[in-house]
């Protein structure tokens, strides 16, 4: 039990992370150029959808038993993966 309540509490840090990375994303979007800025914004609404799936996801592994926790730890583990790369794929396309 320990490991799943600590898995949680990191996960929940990097969800508060990820949070504060958008809205420097968001916060930069001024200073891009016009050209740009509809696909800038559209990856960002992107990194927002995709943030809010990763808070559902954990909030599904605060609800489950012990038995299932490994499962949806799985799926988790994959929708962390895709929303760093996500992140940093528009940092550095947007530089």
């Amino acid at each position: 039990m320990k490991s799943r309540d600590e898995y949680i509490i990191r996960m929940q840090a990097k969800l508060a992370e990820w949070d504060i990375e958008i809205n420097m994303l968001v916060a930069r979007g001024d200073e891009i150029a016009s050209d740009v800025k509809a696909e800038y914004k559209a990856q960002v609404e992107m990194l927002k959808e995709k943030l809010v799936v990763a808070r559902k996801k954990v909030e599904e592994l605060q609800q489950t038993g012990d038995s299932a926790w490994n499962d949806l730890k799985s799926g988790l583990e994959v929708v962390r993966f895709a929303m760093k790369e996500s992140i940093n794929s528009a940092r550095s396309r947007f530089r």
